[in-house]
């Protein structure tokens, strides 16, 4: 079974959908913030010019080409875009994506936005691939915690896409163990658990409710 690279994935504080090309004011608005790229390897990404080019790129990594698909994250309490994501690079035969070029409006820093957009991307990943990666820079010490937060391994460096790298993976054996400890109230990470009792152990978030609809590659 094929991974959908472009899920709608609804959690209990964001919901995840395509990426589509009538998103662009709102997704620059969330994005516009110097502080959000100041330790990214591309900082001037708040720049409009800049910021167009990463955006075609998004789109088009959700189109014709099958390397990745774009998802925007919609805060559900207000409706509106606060960022987005990808997955990338996923290949069938050594059950692997990649999740990528993630960022939130710093409104949404602190920890429970991300882990739980990284929860749902990865609850739906592991239902189809064995291991996740994560590319960072090596002094975005922000993304480097956070991915480290959600139980991301350092695996290696690589030069990729211009520039270094740091490797973390995500095995889907460490990632079901991790929700089956003391406290953690269910059997594994699996879609469609009801929220649950959280420890330390489980990251401070709460359990999301997960639901998947494909929306093709619809663009409006």
């Amino acid at each position: 079974m094929k991974l959908d690279l472009q899920p709608t994935l609804s959690g209990t504080l964001l919901e995840l959908r395509p990426l589509r090309e009538k998103d662009w004011a709102d997704l620059y608005a969330a994005a516009s913030d110097p502080l959000i790229w100041e330790q990214h390897p591309e900082s001037t990404r708040h720049e409009e010019e800049v910021f167009r080019r990463f955006f075609a790129g998004a789109l088009e990594s959700g189109g014709a080409l099958e390397s990745g698909g774009a998802l925007v994250a919609i805060d559900r309490s207000i409706g509106r875009i606060v960022g987005s994501s990808r997955f990338h690079g996923y290949d069938p035969e050594r059950r692997e994506v990649e999740i990528g070029w993630t960022f939130l409006s710093r409104s949404h820093w602190g920890g429970r936005h991300n882990a739980e957009m990284k929860r749902l991307m990865l609850d739906h990943a592991f239902r189809f691939v064995d291991t996740v990666l994560f590319l960072v820079g090596p002094q975005n010490h922000r993304s480097r915690r956070a991915v480290e937060k959600i139980g991301g391994a350092l695996s290696g460096t690589r030069f990729e896409r211009g520039h270094e790298a740091v490797e973390y993976r995500i095995t889907r054996e460490a990632w079901f163990a991790d929700w089956s400890g003391p406290g953690c109230g269910v059997p594994g990470r699996g879609v469609a658990a009801a929220p649950v009792r959280v420890t330390p152990a489980c990251s401070n978030v709460p359990r999301a409710t997960e639901s998947v609809r494909s929306e093709g590659r619809r663009r409006s």
